[in-house]
């Protein structure tokens, strides 16, 4: 399962690319409005395209298919590898329509069940993001709904590529990971708590504490 940072923070995306672990990266205007509400966006997204390289999602902000339509062509003007977020409505299903027969690939997002995953890979997305985090807000479970969207996917052997999103906490992503899920978006947060253990801090304290005493009884060798 490939992992992407969901940010648009310029030093978490740079110290999580310099660990060599994520594949791209997704925004929103949300995200992007969260770091700096005058942020110039065609800098900041070529900036982190150039940084991580891979995928990178780029979000509409119309509520309409001409909208949603005009807003892709604009944004792969400037930024031709980009993949165009869509929101998960009638007419952004439209947009994905007609986006596909263009070979633009297409993230469509705030996917909540397998019907509108279903639909959305119907339309041509080429990844469908599922939101486990609000699901889980209300009471559902999220994991069993996503495992459902996976069995889908396996059953028909579908090629849109399913994105595990809003993810909350390191269960979320072993969860996505283990029913089948291509891809999870992750926070910095979550991502940096996901690889810490206090076995292993506990460990390397360990192993400098006994190169210490190690050294200290080579330096009396030594000085004897």
């Amino acid at each position: 399962m490939q992992i992407y940072l969901d940010s648009a923070n310029i030093q978490h995306i740079q110290q999580a690319a310099s660990w060599g672990i994520i594949d791209g990266v997704t925004t929103n205007p949300s995200l992007l409005a969260k770091e700096d509400p005058k942020v110039d966006v065609k800098q900041r997204i070529l900036e982190i395209h150039k940084m991580v390289g891979g995928h990178l999602s780029v979000e509409v902000i119309s509520t309409n298919t001409d909208g949603m339509l005009r807003e892709a062509e604009e944004i792969r003007s400037w930024f031709p590898e980009a993949t165009i977020k869509i929101p998960m409505l009638p007419a952004g299903l439209a947009a994905v329509k007609e986006l596909s027969k263009k070979n633009i690939p297409t993230n469509v997002t705030l996917i909540f069940s397998p019907i509108q995953a279903l639909a959305a890979n119907n339309a041509g997305a080429t990844y469908v993001s599922l939101f486990l985090g609000r699901l889980d807000d209300i009471g559902m479970n999220s994991a069993s709904i996503l495992e459902e969207v996976a069995n889908i996917w396996y059953v028909h052997n579908f090629e849109s590529k399913i994105i595990a999103a809003s993810i909350r906490n390191p269960l979320h992503i072993i969860q996505s990971a283990k029913v089948g899920a291509h891809i999870a978006t992750v926070p910095f947060d979550v991502l940096k708590k996901s690889l810490m253990h206090p076995l292993t801090d506990q460990g390397i304290d360990i192993f400098l504490k006994d190169y210490d005493r190690m050294q200290t009884e080579i330096q009396k060798i030594i000085t004897e």
